[in-house]
């Protein structure tokens, strides 16, 4: 007898599952929806920081006192803890040698834990005279929220440590479905610190309970699910002070280079900040700009986060053919979707934050300032999306120092631009800055796969890039032509607009690709049958 066919809903609701094992393309598809639900949350809290805080003294504090635990955490564990545990476990699950990976990874996080503990007290005491220092054009008032902000924050970077090394053992034996959910109960946990903190105390005051869910979050999300999936899938954690542990000198000998190198992609915040702290609000209205621009950002960095358990094992195997094939057709598609999705974000600038930012406190002149800092970090966004995947190339073999003293090299270079296009033309230089130095951080990344017989460049998927672009510039000079059309009266009519435009979009670019002998429309297609 005939098996009954199962509804392909229903098959394509089964990745959801815990347990379910994902392909590289499942895997993709679910963390890229994750990321897509996770920054819509995101924007969510964006409007209500926005329509709350304005561009205000308390609204830069609170955008600020996020770099200081960042800084702790990155160069303590070189904001990689599950990228370089990925490898060594899979190597570990390989080899069927998953008990000495268990304690490999006790050994590590017992460790972390002690030190990124200890770090985090002496920050405690430090953070004056950080923020005093990098944010130097702080008023007194200013500076002191920030400080106390910045101290609420600081034991989260605890909860993402642990967290990314429990979700490594989730990801290494291919299950994505926890580290899908663990973002959304993050930024769920700072709406809800916000709106708990409106409803309880004044406008103003509010802005500590931002911080105080942003924790809360960070401990449910990252820390919680990430620990309850790894103990469901058997892995046990068990407080070991092992220095000796081959799994634990390795993982610190992965994890140096991250930690003594100074990448473009972290950095890049931190130094829009530290010369932004000069204008009022100016790091508030970037800091939007990127959180609205990252949304899009993020599928790249979820088609890397997915891929990477993928290539280590690629890698792994005597024939380096298919890793080299696998990374390239991955940036190769990424590279094309955010070239078309750049079209429709640039042309659509203005009515997309303002519907997505303005109200309460943020008025539309603060739209209009922001929809010029998000249309020039949008020119960017395929090559935030690739450097992502290239990164991660590298970490699978077991890299890291190459890309870190590229990376290091690159932010030290691309420093005197940020500095020279501020003084010559303000807070917008820095979005130009920012995209110029993606650009050589990308490129560098590149080249150096390619020298080294890793992933040829010649290996890219030229021929589709070609049509994707053609696909975007139509695209982008239709929906230009309807902008010159738009007068809108009230944010319905906006919304409106923006829904029209979108349909738009879709139709010329999928119509462009399709005249074009474009086959990534039907290979999307026939991928999402297949997995479903």
């Amino acid at each position: 007898m005939a098996s009954p066919t199962i509804p392909r809903w229903r098959r394509a609701l089964a990745i959801l599952r815990p347990s379910h094992r994902h392909s590289p393309f499942s895997a993709t598809v679910l963390l890229m929806a994750s990321v897509t639900a996770s920054r819509l949350i995101g924007l969510v809290r964006v409007k209500y920081i926005a329509w709350l805080l304005g561009r205000s003294a308390a609204a830069d504090a609170f955008n600020a006192a996020f770099q200081l635990p960042d800084m702790v955490s990155y160069f303590l564990v070189g904001g990689a803890a599950s990228i370089t545990f990925i490898t060594i476990l899979s190597r570990y699950r390989d080899q069927g040698r998953e008990h000495e990976g268990e304690r490999a990874m006790s050994a590590i996080l017992t460790m972390m834990a002690l030190l990124l503990g200890g770090a985090t007290l002496v920050a405690e005491f430090v953070a004056p005279l950080y923020v005093q220092w990098w944010f130097s054009g702080f008023p007194a008032e200013k500076a002191a929220l920030c400080t106390h902000l910045t101290r609420i924050l600081l034991p989260a970077q605890l909860c993402f440590f642990a967290g990314g090394v429990f979700g490594a053992v989730l990801l290494v034996r291919r299950i994505f479905s926890v580290q899908a959910v663990a973002p959304l109960v993050y930024n769920a946990g700072i709406i809800l610190g916000g709106v708990l903190g409106g409803i309880f105390l004044a406008r103003q005051a509010s802005v500590s309970s931002l911080a105080v869910g942003a924790l809360a979050g960070a401990f449910c999300g990252p820390f919680l699910l990430n620990a309850i999936g790894a103990h469901r899938v058997g892995m046990r954690f068990r407080p070991v002070l092992d220095l000796s542990n081959p799994g634990l000198r390795e993982w610190v000998r992965m994890s140096i280079p991250l930690m003594l190198g100074v990448s473009l992609v972290t950095a890049d915040n931190w130094i829009i900040n530290y010369f932004a702290s000069h204008v009022g609000g100016a790091i508030t209205l970037l800091t939007y700009a990127k959180t609205v621009f990252t949304a899009p950002v993020a599928l790249g960095q979820a088609a890397g986060a997915a891929s990477l358990p993928f290539l280590a094992s690629l890698f792994g195997k005597s024939d380096r053919a298919p890793f080299a094939r696998a990374v390239n057709s991955a940036v190769s598609r990424i590279l094309a979707f955010s070239l078309l999705l750049s079209a429709f974000m640039i042309a659509m600038a203005l009515p997309l934050v303002d519907v997505l930012v303005r109200g309460g406190a943020f008025h539309r002149a603060d739209s209009t300032t922001l929809a010029v800092y998000f249309a020039i970090f949008s020119i960017s966004l395929c090559l935030w999306s690739a450097q992502a995947l290239y990164a991660r190339a590298f970490y699978a073999t077991g890299n890291t120092l190459t890309p870190m003293v590229a990376g290091t090299l690159v932010t030290a270079a691309s420093i005197p631009v940020y500095w020279a296009l501020y003084r010559s033309m303000g807070p917008a230089g820095l979005a130009i800055a920012s995209d110029i130095g993606i650009f050589l951080q990308t490129s560098v990344l590149a080249v150096l796969l390619h020298r080294r017989r890793m992933v040829s460049l010649a290996g890219l998927e030229y021929a589709e890039l070609a049509r994707a672009l053609l696909a975007a510039l139509i695209s982008f000079a239709a929906l230009s032509g309807i902008r010159s059309f738009m007068h809108t009266t009230s944010r319905l009519h906006e919304l409106a607009w923006l829904a029209g435009t979108t349909v738009v979009w879709l139709a010329v670019s999928v119509l462009v690709l399709q005249l074009s002998g474009s086959s990534l429309p039907g290979q999307l297609m026939d991928r999402l049958g297949r997995e479903a």
